[in-house]
């Protein structure tokens, strides 16, 4: 026969409420390490969408997305360099490589 709410002592409703915090606190728990699992697999979705897109970019031009490959440049290396020569740049790193040179 259960009881009724005047025969529970104190250290029964202590022990009741204790496994309902008990309880509490592993729902929580259980939510928490739901909502990091989701997250991630929101993550991993964003970055299979976003591998699959510069794949496809890739494959539609090829070498468009090597960055310094020399099809991709504006200026060849000797434009460059034959730029730079010219310039007070290049004559000040002329000047100060030698007093560099002590290693």
């Amino acid at each position: 026969m259960p009881k009724s709410k005047n025969d529970y002592t104190f250290n029964d409703i202590k022990a009741m409420l204790k496994q309902e915090v008990k309880k509490h606190k592993e729902e929580v728990k259980f939510q928490e390490a739901i909502a990091k699992l989701d997250a991630r697999k929101a993550q991993i979705k964003k970055q299979s969408k976003l591998t699959k897109s510069v794949m496809s970019a890739k494959h539609q031009s090829p070498g468009g997305l090597d960055l310094h490959s020399d099809e991709n440049r504006h200026y060849s290396k000797e434009n460059t360099d034959k730029w730079l020569s010219g310039t007070s740049y290049y004559e000040n790193y002329e000047a100060m490589r030698s007093q560099d040179d002590y290693w």
